[in-house]
């Protein structure tokens, strides 16, 4: 799990939640709208950027320089 994931994932919901109430309350300033639409990108934003370059977990190496998937043990 990666933190632009929920960060992402929140600023589209509360984007949703103010382009809504912008378009329901239809006053002059706009400014729900407005703020929920640029919400509504940033959360879009992250998680392009999620997909596009996911987190790479680095392979555990042993003191042998070996990984420490690739042991086999013999009996």
């Amino acid at each position: 799990m990666d933190i632009r994931t929920v960060i992402g994932g929140l600023l589209g919901l509360y984007g949703i939640i103010l382009t809504i109430t912008g378009l329901v309350k239809g006053s002059d300033a706009h400014a729900d709208l407005w703020s929920g639409i640029c919400l509504l990108a940033a959360g879009t934003v992250f998680l392009v950027w999620v997909k596009l370059r996911p987190v790479k977990v680095p392979e555990a190496k042993d003191a042998d320089g070996s990984a420490a998937g690739d042991r086999t043990t013999t009996a």
